[in-house]
């Protein structure tokens, strides 16, 4: 994709964990804008940007992309820690 002001870098991307019901527990993505949270000046806009999710109910808070290399680095230990705080 050629880079615009909701991509700057050009990707879109969504990568998430679901649980075996389906049932997202993490997600990394600049699918959506998000609504920054009320006690912030611009509440109630919607900003386009790289965010995570970090469970179900998480409406996203601000990820700062780097790289590629670094996106999915990010992810997959966020996959394990999130695994290892569900335990076995």
């Amino acid at each position: 994709m050629e880079p615009s002001a909701d991509m700057p870098h050009g990707i879109k991307y969504a990568l998430t964990l679901h649980n075996r019901y389906g049932k997202r527990l993490l997600g990394f993505d600049n699918a959506h804008a998000i609504k920054p949270p009320k006690k912030f000046k611009h509440a109630g806009k919607k900003y386009p940007f790289d965010h995570v999710h970090q469970h179900v109910s998480d409406k996203g808070r601000h990820y700062e992309f780097d790289t590629p290399d670094k996106l999915l680095s990010d992810f997959f230990a966020a996959v394990d820690q999130a695994i290892k705080e569900l335990g076995p």
